[in-house]
């Protein structure tokens, strides 16, 4: 019989270290390095905070997972800045792609003008006629 309890952060560490362990059997050793994690935020001149994404480079990849714009700089370039600057830390490390996710109600048609192609969806997610969007940007 088997008994299912919860688990403390430090066991939540320990599984991970478990699975990298596993995982560095199956990929090249150039790819063990640990990730590195970015966050660039974009400021106007008056010292606002106009936006800002992160992401972390594991695996020969960018992964974008958030990027942010104050709802009243969306039309002024700020994001492409932002994705421009991501491209350039990709090119930087020699990575092969940039990998992000979006939700409909967000920007999809905004990646899709960077160049990002959809490799994936999941419809009805996070709520029923809502759908996640996975993109895939080679470089």
């Amino acid at each position: 019989m088997m008994e299912i309890t919860s688990g403390t952060t430090e066991d939540g560490q320990w599984i991970r270290e478990q699975l990298i362990t596993y995982n560095r059997q199956h990929v090249p050793a150039a790819l063990y390095t640990e990730a590195e994690q970015y966050c660039f935020l974009a400021w106007n001149e008056d010292e606002e905070l106009l936006g800002g994404v992160t992401a972390s480079y594991v695996w020969n990849h960018l992964q974008v997972h958030f990027l942010w714009i104050d709802p009243e700089n969306r039309t002024g370039g700020v994001g492409k800045q932002l994705m421009a600057k991501i491209e350039s830390i990709a090119e930087e490390k020699s990575c092969s792609k940039i990998l992000l996710d979006t939700f409909n109600f967000q920007a999809p048609g905004f990646y899709k003008k960077l160049g990002f192609e959809e490799y994936g969806r999941l419809d009805d997610h996070p709520a029923k006629g809502q759908t996640q969007y996975f993109f895939v940007k080679y470089l």
